[in-house]
């Protein structure tokens, strides 16, 4: 990037990289932190937020001891969005024992670390409730976030 953007250079390098990936110059693993760092003439911080750009639109989905991979078709759902709408499509009422975090995990293919943090938000929200040796349990069904 020559020059400073009034966008934030962020935002250059994730529209960079979107650019790439629809034109199919991207195969399906991104280049490594350094590389993107090299070719965008970017920090790693910058590189690091254009990806979580990329990672929230689910464009690159993180792929641990991998990379950044090119998340295809498929869900394009936030992970906090998944985990919400898996109340409703487990059939689960108020009182129902919520999933655990390895179970969790292994559904989405995330890290336990991105779990744990969709559950915070979750029982922030009222959604669920922790019950210390018991694990977690459904508080209240979310309300529908679609207007018809």
């Amino acid at each position: 990037m020559a020059q400073a953007s009034p966008r934030g250079t962020y935002l250059q390098v994730s529209e960079s990289l979107r650019q790439q990936i629809e034109a199919g110059g991207i195969g399906d693993t991104l280049p490594s932190e350094a590389a993107l760092m090299s070719s965008h003439g970017v920090s790693r911080n910058t590189v690091r937020r254009a990806l979580k750009v990329l990672e929230a639109d689910g464009v690159v989905a993180s792929a641990p001891g991998i990379g950044w991979r090119v998340a295809r078709g498929g869900d394009r759902r936030s992970l906090a969005e998944k985990m919400t709408d898996l109340i409703a499509e487990d059939s689960l009422s108020a009182g129902d024992a919520y999933p655990s975090e390895a179970k969790l995990c292994d559904r989405f293919g995330v890290s336990r670390t991105a779990v744990r943090r969709v559950l915070a938000q979750m029982e922030g929200n009222g959604l669920l409730a922790t019950v210390h040796g018991k694990g977690r349990t459904v508080r209240a069904l979310p309300t529908p976030t679609h207007q018809p």
